[in-house]
């Protein structure tokens, strides 16, 4: 059942987070924070956190008019700046857009409506490449042949999660899946209070491009509710849709290595946390069914460049894994304490 319904008020209350890290992305941060401002449900307030930069800080305190502005007083990071917005947070539901991202009109509506389940405990929306001019695009839409996939403005591919994006095989309708998406996310208030929050052990600092943070939260609220007897929810709905920018340096070669290695050492430090096969459940479905496809889809269409980006990152990927379950890879992964419930 599609909850989703734009005359109605929704359930609950928001708190929208945007973390920040550089003025490099200004003009990014300034149309994120618009884009919230012209939702037709506004949030009961917009926080910024500034990761660990006091000119930035200074900059966006004086820019930004009925926006509250807090320093990250927890570990660099973009866990830890997300960390902070939650303990100053009053929404019953703490939404996330990153710093690169607009959300699109009727986002935060949609966002919230599925809360009227009190069973669902998060919900995510869709991320929408926006790609930069590039020499490698394939087609009209920009799309780089180290990203194959659709050819429309907002088709998805394959392997779009290395550029943060909702990606091929996820679902295209509202459903239940396991974990969110960092860009454009939300929970419930009370997940945090139940089960702490994000590891700051994990995730992105700067460009490292190191993540799975949400993942990890999310296997964790759903262990730890169920541990309880209580069955609950985190849903997809692309009603709640963002366009995420994404810059010249993450379409190259180089990027989409480091970033395939980076999201197996990340996955090999969720399984530490939470077990291995919650922490691949989604993972092993993708591999056996949706690379296989695309990868004979680019060899048919005689693509050999988008072709060797899947075995590319399927590769850097799975050794990336192997290499994050060697004996000390992961030992200083911590889980974040909580205030139980």
């Amino acid at each position: 059942m599609n909850l989703f319904e734009p005359t109605n008020e929704p359930p609950v209350t928001a708190t929208v987070v945007v973390c920040v890290y550089t003025d490099k992305r200004w003009a990014d941060i300034v149309a994120a924070v618009e884009s919230v401002q012209s939702q037709d449900v506004l949030p009961v307030e917009t926080i910024i956190v500034v990761d660990h930069n006091e000119a930035l800080l200074e900059r966006c305190r004086e820019a930004f008019d009925g926006v509250q502005v807090l320093a990250n007083t927890h570990k660099q990071g973009l866990s830890g700046a997300r960390n902070t917005a939650i303990e100053a947070a009053t929404g019953e539901v703490v939404a996330f857009l990153d710093d690169d991202a607009s959300a699109r009109a009727g986002w935060l509506r949609a966002l919230l409506a599925p809360y009227g389940d009190p069973a669902v405990i998060g919900v995510g929306g869709i991320a929408h490449p926006r790609w930069p001019v590039s020499r490698t695009a394939v087609d009209d839409s920009g799309r780089p042949a180290t990203l194959p996939g659709g050819t429309t403005r907002d088709a998805t591919g394959e392997l779009d999660w290395i550029v943060g994006c909702t990606y091929t095989g996820q679902p295209t309708e509202q459903a239940e899946i396991r974990n969110l998406m960092g860009c454009n996310m939300s929970l419930r208030a009370e997940v945090f209070k139940r089960v702490g929050g994000f590891a700051e052990d994990i995730g992105r600092i700067g460009k490292n491009p190191l993540g799975c943070e949400e993942t990890e939260l999310c296997i964790r609220a759903r262990q730890a509710y169920q541990a309880d007897g209580r069955e609950v929810r985190i849903l997809f709905e692309p009603a709640a849709a963002v366009d995420h920018r994404v810059s010249d340096d993450r379409v190259d070669w180089s990027y989409l290595r480091r970033r395939s290695w980076a999201e197996g050492l990340s996955k090999a430090a969720v399984s530490k946390l939470v077990g291995q096969g919650d922490a691949l459940s989604t993972e092993s479905k993708y591999v056996a069914t949706v690379l296989p496809k695309a990868l004979i889809r680019e060899v048919r269409a005689k693509r050999p460049a988008s072709a060797a980006a899947v075995v590319t990152a399927l590769g850097f990927t799975a050794a990336g894994y192997v290499r994050g379950k060697l004996p000390g890879a992961t030992a200083h992964v911590q889980l974040p304490s909580s205030d139980g419930a």
